[in-house]
């Protein structure tokens, strides 16, 4: 059994286990919040009571069939009506009463092809009535014609695209399939004019893998398969450009709570890569256990074989093809202990959820968070949530250092808000020294704070209109080479060289020598934003990102 394969079937045993614990609520059902939920937890306990090779700690018939009955429960929800505008649909949200649940477009964009890739895996072990329930289930999906959508390519658009290709193949319907071919190679030449519009938005990058892999298993014709294995080789070398022991590294433009400030949807990543242990809570499980396409030997060597540090320069361009095109660019300095980086330019993301930049430290086994950053809270955001930036600050990035100017004018909420992991930490008038897995951490703050110690995490929040945080990350072996021994060394060390931060007619400004002191790094912020941000003097260009 090949490395890849262990780890699929650990995941099968972890999710199974979790899910024969469940009780039942009302409709026969094990989650209320989300239908898809219960999909994917029946799938893996059928999966591994079916297994007759893996040792459960319960009964394998009695787990068959109480995956079976979640299964055909949740198929049962399907409004089979041809003459309905929701036909093929399900309820996404259960309360109180699944029978009576509004119906929603989300489920059937993956689950129905997800459920495609369950009968090609299972189909024959399935009961008689559950597996007509889930070949007429298959044939509503089709004929419902979800996936018609103008392709705007968006993590919709590769389900819509992938769904195309795998009920025009399961059908046999050569006009749909040709369609969904076209659609895909226009979706290849828009990644690679314009990058991942979506970069670091997690779960959806992994809802563009599970479609396209599912795709890539289920579609017979050779053409067509050629051309999802080079989606799935370009969605597999953006992972591991991001990619550090579990975490995507750089800007997320959506995080929520699984992503910020913590990295816990990893299940794809376990699997792919398996550098990093399984931790014990899975907010996203998902497909991770049935779907595989390897990545090429050099993409793996990119994600896990990091030795020395590397700058990743890269554009986005958002809106392509539109009025409101814009171009943004990604930077992140990358280390085998940390990454630092984050995107240059504000942009107004879905639901607020752009998150611009932090430190961030691979996952461990640890119950803390492993992200280190600040921001301006936006009035909408949830207080406490760590997420939800207000469009106030301006950032330089430069390797291991990044400053974040914060201009809050007057009657604004004043306070800036720091996230950052659990550690060993000092604390100083206007600055926090730290160190959290082998790296050290120097924060610096242009007022007062105060720092809360919370269960997973410490949260800073300092106030005043005009304020600015530096950040400098170094890693313990790098801090030895200057001489620098203990945590108490790195503070004294660091003490001596703060950043200068400035008033000015219109706005602020800092200056920092960066990079363990070897260069000079500003940043000027004024009433209509950013002024100027240079190195050494030279002003930041673009000249050198790609896409």
């Amino acid at each position: 059994m090949s490395s890849y394969q262990t780890r699929q079937k650990k995941l099968i045993y972890t999710i199974a286990c979790k899910a024969q614990k469940h009780p039942t609520l009302g409709g026969g059902l094990w989650f209320h919040h989300d239908i898809r939920d219960n999909f994917y937890y029946a799938s893996y306990l059928f999966a591994a009571a079916v297994d007759p090779a893996m040792q459960l700690p319960f009964d394998k018939e009695m787990a068959a069939a109480k995956a079976s009955q979640v299964l055909l429960a949740v198929i049962r929800l399907q409004n089979q009506d041809p003459a309905s505008d929701m036909y093929g649909h399900w309820p996404l949200r259960l309360d109180p009463v699944p029978q009576k649940a509004p119906l929603d477009p989300l489920p059937i964009e993956l689950m129905g092809s997800l459920m495609a890739v369950f009968c090609r895996h299972y189909k024959h072990l399935l009961s008689k009535p559950l597996q007509t329930a889930f070949e007429e289930a298959l044939k509503h999906v089709y004929r419902s014609r979800f996936y018609a959508k103008e392709n705007r390519f968006s993590h919709h658009d590769a389900k819509y695209t992938a769904a195309k290709l795998i009920f025009g193949d399961m059908f046999k319907d050569e006009e749909l399939l040709a369609d969904g071919h076209r659609s895909l190679l226009d979706t290849l030449d828009h990644l690679r004019e314009n990058g991942m519009s979506e970069y670091g938005g997690l779960p959806w990058f992994w809802h563009w893998v599970q479609a396209f892999t599912a795709a890539w298993e289920l579609v017979e014709d050779a053409d067509i398969n050629w051309d999802l294995s080079e989606m799935l080789d370009y969605l597999w070398e953006e992972r591991a450009r991001y990619y550090l022991k579990g975490t995507w590294v750089g800007p997320h433009s959506r995080a929520r709570a699984h992503d910020v400030p913590r990295d816990a949807n990893v299940l794809f990543d376990y699997v792919q890569f398996g550098d990093f242990p399984l931790p014990e809570k899975l907010p996203r499980t998902e497909y991770a256990g049935f779907l595989f396409y390897e990545a090429a030997p050099e993409v793996r060597e990119t994600a896990v074989g990091r030795r020395e540090p590397v700058v990743e320069k890269r554009i986005s361009v958002l809106n392509a093809g539109s009025p409101d095109r814009q171009t943004v660019h990604r930077y992140v300095y990358i280390t085998e202990r940390f990454a630092a980086g984050g995107i240059w330019e504000r942009v107004e993301e879905f639901a607020n959820e752009q998150h611009r930049w932090d430190v961030t430290f691979p996952l461990t086994g640890s119950d803390s968070v492993n992200q280190a950053y600040f921001f301006h809270l936006d009035p909408s955001a949830a207080a406490g949530s760590g997420r939800g930036q207000s469009g106030i600050g301006e950032v330089l990035f430069h390797r291991n250092t990044i400053i974040s100017l914060y201009p809050i004018p007057e009657g604004a909420d004043d306070r800036v808000i720091g996230i950052l992991p659990k550690g060993e930490w000092l604390q100083r008038s206007q600055a926090l020294f730290g160190r959290v897995e082998g790296v050290y951490l120097a924060v610096f703050l242009h007022r007062g704070y105060k720092l809360e110690e919370q269960e997973d995490r410490c949260v800073v929040v300092s106030e005043g209109l005009r304020n600015g945080v530096v950040v400098e990350a170094v890693s313990e072996s790098e801090a030895g080479e200057d001489g620098v021994e203990g945590l108490e060394a790195f503070a004294e060390k660091m003490s001596g060289q703060p950043p200068v931060f400035e008033a000015t007619a219109d706005g602020m400004k800092a200056s920092y020598r960066g990079d363990r002191g070897r260069d000079l790094l500003e940043l000027t912020v004024g009433a209509g934003g950013l002024s100027q941000a240079a190195v050494n003097g030279e002003t930041i260009a673009f000249d050198d990102y790609t896409v």
